[in-house]
């Protein structure tokens, strides 16, 4: 079995604990409140005047030129909207339908670690090999990757380099030089990057989100996927889609089509209405994320953890040490009895044993009130935690 030794997600696990105790949910990365009225209401529209029937398999032309234009007006990227885009269930459908698309068994796939725990599992279909790369944090707590590193990973086997910018759980968003060093060795060694770019619009503090699409050289071997549920606040909804040179769209879709083949059409609808006319709440909305990224960092800080404050994405990463524990899953596994609230342990996304082990990712894509409740709560916990040394 190719997916021998996955079990239950983290993310299951973590959330049904969370029910179970009566705990705070910090842990899946979900908004508690909905995307913008317009929108909604467009997807119900749809819904009551027929849009319940199979669309086109790579997604209704609406939404499809919505994301063409969306891609030039932000970053001056063209796509042809019928032969280089392809709407998906979702950027994780996006991914796996590339991943398998693209690889044969005995490829190897360079991916930043910690990953979405997803990459691992589609990886594994595909019967090929991931080859980590480790992002650290610094003296500042920001996590970076060496580039020595990162070109002593590439092999004669290597096929892809999955890139996630902004990165989940660790808050990173990647710069330019960063950026250019992926780009090199890609171009030096021929190989095709996949970048999930799903929190492409939720950076903070000025932070630049750039597509390595956009570098020199790199179009042609990029395979871009994202989607409306972070943007737009329906994580539900599954919209998603990639944006790649025709002949790796083509390879992308052969998968795909034997996947779920498409998604409700009136919800594409509503996507495409999103992205020509809702930019303007997507923009309130990474304001709103940036004071409930602040509040809850100040939050954590106060009960003793060390944090670093995440340049985009849901996510905080605190490091647990000072409340007397290196272990960040046994920690997760028993706050949500002893505090009543619930994280995710970021060594779950890790090859490395040395990587994540300390660190547990908490979400701030919650109500200001609901914030304010889990610190009260991991206050309450911390006052009877003798700090570390």
């Amino acid at each position: 079995m190719a997916l021998r030794g996955f079990g239950t997600t983290i993310f299951a696990e973590m959330s049904a604990l969370a029910i179970d105790t009566g705990s705070v949910n910090l842990g899946q990365g979900f908004p508690d409140t909905d995307g913008p009225t317009a929108m909604v209401e467009r997807a119900v529209e749809g819904l009551r005047n027929g849009e319940n029937q199979y669309p086109p398999g790579r997604g209704v032309p609406e939404l499809r030129h919505a994301i063409a234009s969306h891609r030039l007006d932000h970053y001056g990227l063209r796509y042809d909207a019928d032969n280089e885009i392809l709407v998906t269930v979702g950027a994780t459908e996006g991914i796996s339908a590339t991943v398998l698309g693209l690889c044969d068994p005995g490829d190897e796939v360079v991916v930043f670690e910690p990953y979405y725990d997803s990459y691992a599992a589609t990886i594994a279909l595909a019967g090929a090999t991931r080859v980590p790369v480790s992002l650290r944090p610094d003296s500042t707590g920001r996590f970076g990757f060496d580039v020595e590193e990162l070109r002593a990973s590439v092999t004669s086997r290597t096929r892809l380099v999955l890139l996630n910018s902004p990165h989940n759980p660790t808050g990173t968003v990647l710069t330019r030089a960063e950026l250019e060093a992926v780009a090199e060795v890609c171009i030096a060694h021929d190989l095709i990057v996949v970048t999930d770019e799903v929190y492409e619009h939720l950076t903070y503090d000025g932070c630049e989100h750039i597509p390595i699409a956009t570098l020199p050289g790199m179009r042609e071997r990029c395979v871009a996927i994202s989607s409306a549920g972070k943007s737009f606040s329906v994580t539900g909804w599954k919209i998603g889609w990639v944006c790649a040179p025709a002949p790796l769209l083509q390879a992308v879709n052969t998968v795909k089509q034997f996947l779920t083949y498409t998604h409700s059409p009136a919800m594409q609808h509503a996507v495409a209405y999103a992205l020509s006319n809702e930019m303007a709440w997507v923009a309130d909305l990474r304001s709103s994320l940036q004071e409930r990224r602040d509040q809850l960092a100040a939050g954590l800080e106060s009960v003793g953890l060390r944090v670093t404050r995440p340049q985009g994405t849901y996510f905080i990463q605190a490091d647990v040490r000072p409340l007397g524990t290196a272990d960040g899953a046994r920690f997760c596994r028993e706050l949500p009895h002893q505090a009543g609230v619930v994280g995710i342990p970021t060594s779950v996304f890790c090859d490395s044993p040395d990587v994540g082990g300390p660190f547990v990712r908490f979400a701030f894509c919650k109500r200001p009130e609901v914030i304010d409740e889990a610190v009260q709560r991991l206050a309450r916990f911390a006052a009877t935690v003798a700090p570390s040394s």
